[in-house]
C-alpha cells in the first residue's frame, strides 16, 4: 500500500463491502459516492434492490407511457415540429430527449419490422407477377414451384449480353435471375431489406456534403448537415411505419399517398427553414435543387444495393 499511496489511497478505494452495503452509499457501478438518486460519475440509476418480473413490467410501462418520459418529448417534436430536435441539440439542450444516432437507428429497425410484419402489399405482388410465365401462370402456382421457365430463362441468359458493367459481374446476376426465376422474389427481397440499412450509411454522407455546398454562406460545419439529415430521416422512418399501419388498415387509399407527400415537402422545407434560418424564396430554391439532386443519388443508391443484394444471393 506504501507503494501505491499509502494507507490514506487505500482507504479512499471502494471495497466490495462498502458497495454492497444496504445503506447504498456508493454506486453499484463504478463505485463513486452517491449524493442522488443517479450517480454523477457514470449516470446509473441507484437500485439496491433486486428486480422482479412485475418491477421489469412496470418500468416498461412507465417509460413509454409517462408523459414526460424522453420517448415522447422527441417522437412528437420530431413528427409536427421540423427541425427542432436539431436546433435544440447545438443549442446543447440534449438530455431531454433521446440520442440522434440512437434514434434513428431504432425508428429504422421499427420500419423494417413493421413493413416485415404486415401482409404483402401492392409491391410484393407485383414484384411476383414480373416472373411469371409468358401465359400467365405466377411461378408459385406452377406444379413444380422450383423447375425454372424456359421463357424466363431465355431472358436471363440475354443479360450476360445486354448489360453493361465488368464481365466478372455478368456470370453473378445471370446465376441470380435464374434463382429469382426459380424460386421467386423472397430471397432478393430479403437480401435487399438486409443491405439498405447499410447503403442508407454511406448515402447521408454523400448528401450533407451536398447540404455543404448549398450553405456555404454563413459557414456551418459538416456534422451539423449530417444531423440535420439523420433526424429528417428519422422523421421519414417514423411516418412511413405509421403509413404502413394506416396503409393496412385502410387498404387502397390513394389519399393516404398523397397526403404523405404533401406532408414530406412540407417537412423538408420547414426544416430547413428553421434550422439554417434563410428566406422562404432561398429556402424553396435549394429545397428543389436538394430534392432534384436527393431523388438522382437515392436512384443510384438503390440500382447500385439492388445488384449487391443480387450478386450476394
Amino acid at each position: 500500500n506504501r507503494g501505491r499511496g499509502g494507507p490514506q489511497a487505500a482507504a479512499a478505494r471502494p471495497t466490495l463491502s462498502d458497495m454492497d452495503r444496504p445503506d447504498g452509499t456508493r454506486c453499484a457501478n463504478c463505485g463513486v459516492a452517491l449524493a442522488g438518486l443517479y450517480c454523477h460519475a457514470c449516470g446509473q440509476r441507484h437500485e439496491p434492490h433486486i428486480h422482479s418480473i412485475g418491477h421489469f413490467l412496470a418500468e416498461a410501462a412507465e417509460s413509454v407511457t409517462h408523459a414526460d418520459s424522453r420517448l415522447w418529448r422527441t417522437l412528437l417534436p420530431l413528427l409536427f415540429r421540423p427541425g427542432f430536435l436539431t436546433v435544440e441539440f447545438f443549442a446543447g439542450r440534449r438530455a431531454r430527449y433521446l440520442p440522434p444516432i440512437r434514434l434513428y437507428l431504432v425508428l429504422s429497425v421499427a420500419l423494417f419490422l413493421v413493413a416485415g410484419a404486415l401482409p404483402d402489399g401492392d409491391g410484393r405482388r407485383n414484384l411476383d407477377v414480373a416472373f411469371q410465365d409468358r401465359a400467365g401462370a405466377p411461378a408459385r402456382e406452377t406444379a413444380d414451384a422450383s423447375a425454372p421457365r424456359a421463357p424466363v430463362i431465355r431472358d436471363c441468359e440475354t443479360l450476360e449480353v445486354s448489360l453493361p458493367g465488368a464481365p466478372w459481374l455478368r456470370p453473378r446476376l445471370v446465376a441470380a435471375c435464374h434463382r429469382v426465376a426459380s424460386e421467386g422474389p423472397d430471397a432478393l427481397v430479403e437480401s435487399l431489406v438486409h443491405n439498405l440499412p447499410r447503403a442508407m450509411f454511406l448515402f447521408l454522407p454523400l448528401v450533407a456534403a451536398l447540404m455543404q455546398l448549398l450553405y456555404w454562406r454563413p459557414r456551418h460545419a459538416y456534422v451539423e448537415h449530417l444531423l440535420f439529415l439523420v433526424h429528417n430521416h428519422a422523421a421519414v422512418f417514423l411516418s412511413g411505419t405509421l403509413l404502413l399501419i394506416a396503409a393496412a388498415l385502410l387498404p387502397g387509399s390513394t389519399l393516404l399517398a398523397l397526403a404523405a407527400l404533401v406532408y414530406y415537402a412540407w417537412y423538408l422545407q420547414r426544416a430547413l427553414r428553421t434550422v439554417y434560418g434563410q428566406g422562404r424564396a432561398l429556402t424553396l430554391f435549394k429545397f428543389a435543387t436538394l430534392g432534384v439532386v436527393y431523388l438522382a443519388l437515392g436512384l443510384v443508391m438503390l440500382v447500385a444495393t439492388v445488384v449487391v443484394s443480387a450478386v450476394a444471393l
